[in-house]
């Protein structure tokens, strides 16, 4: 009886481990340097034109047993009526999962470059498509495959890359952190949730605007929070969780939508407030700013007092001292 109380003990202890340490959203590269030969880990480089990286860039050099999708090219956002960057639709992930021999089962560990804050909203944004989907093991590789490269110059792989089997894959809808633009009108006329705007300090003023929208401005009632404010420039990785934590201090526990051009820059904030932070009901507005602006019924601000002009004025002069 005692040895079937130690067995049960023990594999409790295991079990709540190991989930506790599948919810980790950020992994380090000392970590994955002992996961190499763990079958149950699957290393999923996503470089692309963003990090001036793809398949050729991969194939010169990358972390030993992984695989590689351009999250660009290979389908993690899609097209649709000519609306760029959306989520795809649950076949469409399916089949893109099963291409590169995902399995539900899998710890998938997200590499970036590690060159950008612009470059980490690809990881972040791969993570959001798969947490949509219902995947279960998710991680980030905390400064991506530079700060391996770095770490371990040693452990590079460059040749005898195999394509991975296609797998079977059972893709489950979650809606938890998925808004749709007439779910953001709701959420704008309720007047109790925030919209928070990830995008640079002129286009939330009106004065720039990405290339497929149509107008400039910014939602209504929504704040700046630069996704770039989110990154460490000189170390390549996100602040540190001190950081981050002081970033959004103020940010009250409400519900959140967070939003972009095309819902990548807005999937670091994201992240940063639903994966590292722990706040609840926060979720990604995927159309963004070039869905919005495309329909002309819908609203956009981009009147911006005096007293804001001075102000970010006297930030950007603090900025540069």
């Amino acid at each position: 009886m005692y040895k079937t109380f130690l067995i049960f003990i023990s594999f409790l202890v295991f079990s709540i481990s190991t989930s506790s340490f599948a919810s980790t959203p950020l992994v380090t590269v000392d970590w994955l340097s002992t996961k190499l030969d763990d079958e149950n880990i699957k290393i999923l480089d996503i470089r692309n034109k963003i990090d001036k990286g793809g398949i050729d860039v991969f194939l010169k050099g990358h972390i030993p047993g992984s695989i590689h999708s351009d999250y660009l090219k290979d389908g993690w956002r899609v097209k649709r009526d000519n609306i760029v960057g959306l989520l795809p639709s649950k076949k469409q992930f399916k089949n893109l999962i099963e291409s590169i021999g995902i399995t539900n089962d899998d710890h998938v560990i997200i590499v970036p470059a590690g060159v950008s804050s612009t470059d980490f909203g690809s990881a972040a944004r791969v993570y959001w498509t798969l947490k949509i989907y219902g995947h279960k093991n998710l991680s980030i590789l905390d400064g991506g495959y530079a700060y391996w490269k770095s770490k371990f110059p040693n452990l590079i792989q460059n040749k005898n890359y195999k394509e991975p089997n296609k797998s079977d894959y059972i893709a489950s809808y979650n809606s938890s952190y998925y808004i749709s633009a007439d779910e953001v009108i709701e959420h704008i006329n309720q007047g109790n949730g925030l919209l928070i705007d990830a995008r640079t300090v002129l286009q939330w003023r009106g004065k720039e605007k990405h290339p497929a929208s149509v107008k400039s401005g910014r939602l209504p009632t929504s704040i700046l929070m630069p996704q770039e404010d989110n990154y460490d420039k000189k170390n390549n990785k996100l602040k540190d969780i001190t950081q981050l934590k002081i970033l959004y201090k103020n940010i009250k526990d409400k519900s959140i939508v967070s939003y972009c051009n095309t819902g990548h820059w807005a999937a670091t904030n994201w992240f940063v407030l639903s994966e590292l932070l722990g706040r609840k009901n926060v979720k990604l507005y995927d159309g963004s700013m070039v869905e919005w602006s495309s329909n002309p019924n819908l609203p956009i601000v981009t009147e911006i007092k005096k007293i804001d002009d001075i102000k970010y004025w006297f930030k950007s002069i603090i900025k540069n001292i």
